[in-house]
């Protein structure tokens, strides 16, 4: 017997029928023996449509009523699987954030948890053995007592952080994948599910373009040590061993991984980008800060910066990147602070992308980037920048090439093979 928390996204919980299915899954667990807490997602498309409502209300809306209102499709679901468990035969109460409660920073839309008391919820387990439905992706302000959202793919994060708060075993994030591939299988039909990925590798492949889990919520089971398995809901719950290891991904710390032959972990990839580059701006102390203080302030994140000797040889030029849907934004900053920049011409393009290779690996092996600039190039692909970090290196390059870039990487570090 263990302590599980499961977690449903929109797909698995878009209607009655996958509710249903869902509680199958619990149910198989709860026979087996386990404490299990469930966290929730509202239905497929629902947040969407809820966060539309707000925008047709008012453009300029109070966010503090933004997350009362997205807040309640997470309620909705909660609540429908409990009185499905219950009918079922199963105790089960529904819990929204406040009543755990999830306390959270203010930042309304972004809000990060603070703290979970799971003193309740864990009682429960001991006392009466019931299942708590737990809405994801909402907690509570407690200066303000104000509902709070975290973003969405909050309740991933939600689970994660849950999982920690009653000291789970393992935390299953279930989803309409069935675990994390080395790339993304609609890229490249050869990609290969991973049965284990260390923390580390994950949070990398998440924060470049991999969309099978949240940042925070792999920050969140690399700082507590919360094994995190990655399944998909679709499986048949009546054809799952609950004592057995059914397919997907576990992560988990690097040292319970076995060392492979694999020195590359998997390739990521994002088309969201956007490059800003300033040419023959002066080379003198303090014009970085000048460049990428009001970015800063404008709350722009930027991503990777090339540096380098203008024609002239007396200016500098340099070249960032940005989200694609803050490009308006940034480009507009940088001209309004272009008499303290002092560049001479901005040039920008938004076809281009990004392609990530992420390996643990990396830290005992030489000469794998050469490798790929290698590669690459003859493909005839021309890399416009360059960002390395001690397990994963990045390259941006013209966004018609990104597939070919893709597949080019994933057989060159033999990630094609079993």
């Amino acid at each position: 017997m263990g302590r599980l928390v499961m977690k449903f996204g929109g797909t698995s919980v878009a209607n009655i029928d996958r509710i249903r299915n869902v509680a199958r899954h619990v149910k198989r667990e709860v026979d087996a023996g386990h404490d299990v807490a469930v966290v929730v997602s509202a239905m497929a498309g629902k947040t969407n449509e809820l966060v539309d409502w707000c925008g047709d209300a008012s453009p300029m809306h109070d966010a503090r009523e933004y997350d009362a209102v997205v807040a309640s499709g997470e309620q909705v679901t909660s609540g429908l699987l409990a009185i499905v468990l219950q009918g079922m035969g199963i105790q089960a109460r529904s819990w929204q954030g406040w009543q755990i409660p999830i306390k959270t920073s203010d930042a309304h839309a972004s809000a990060r948890i603070l703290d979970i008391d799971g003193t309740e919820i864990v009682n429960r387990f001991k006392d009466r053995k019931e299942v708590a439905v737990i809405a994801g992706f909402q907690g509570i302000n407690p200066q303000t007592n104000r509902i709070t959202t975290l973003g969405r793919g909050g309740s991933d994060t939600s689970a994660v952080a849950i999982a920690a708060a009653v000291r789970a075993d393992r935390c299953d994030i279930y989803t309409d994948v069935d675990g994390v591939y080395t790339t993304d299988p609609r890229v490249v039909p050869k990609a290969r599910r991973l049965d284990k990925i260390a923390f580390e590798d994950m949070l990398e492949l998440a924060s470049l373009g991999a969309k099978v889990l949240q940042v925070r919520s792999v920050e969140l089971g690399m700082v507590h040590n919360i094994p995190v398995f990655v399944r998909s809901s679709f499986d048949k719950p009546e054809d799952i061993d609950s004592h057995g290891t059914p397919p997907g991904t576990l992560i988990c710390s690097e040292e319970e991984i076995m060392m492979e032959s694999h020195v590359v972990t998997g390739i990521a990839f994002s088309k969201d980008e956007a490059q800003i580059s300033l040419r023959q701006i002066e080379d003198k102390p303090g014009v970085a800060a000048a460049i990428f203080g009001p970015l800063a302030d404008a709350n722009i994140n930027v991503d990777m910066i090339v540096q380098n000797v203008s024609e002239d040889g007396k200016t500098t030029d340099l070249t960032f990147t940005v989200p694609a849907s803050d490009y308006n934004r940034a480009r507009e900053t940088i001209t309004a602070a272009k008499s303290k920049i002092g560049y001479a011409r901005l040039d920008s393009a938004t076809d281009v992308s990004k392609v990530s290779v992420i390996g643990s690996g990396m830290r005992s092996h030489a000469g794998v980037a050469a490798k790929a600039f290698k590669a690459l190039s003859e493909r005839n692909i021309n890399i416009r920048a360059i960002t390395t970090s001690e397990i994963k290196f990045s390259v941006l390059i013209d966004a018609a090439y990104t597939e070919l870039a893709v597949r080019t990487l994933h057989t060159l570090y033999g990630l094609d093979q079993a």
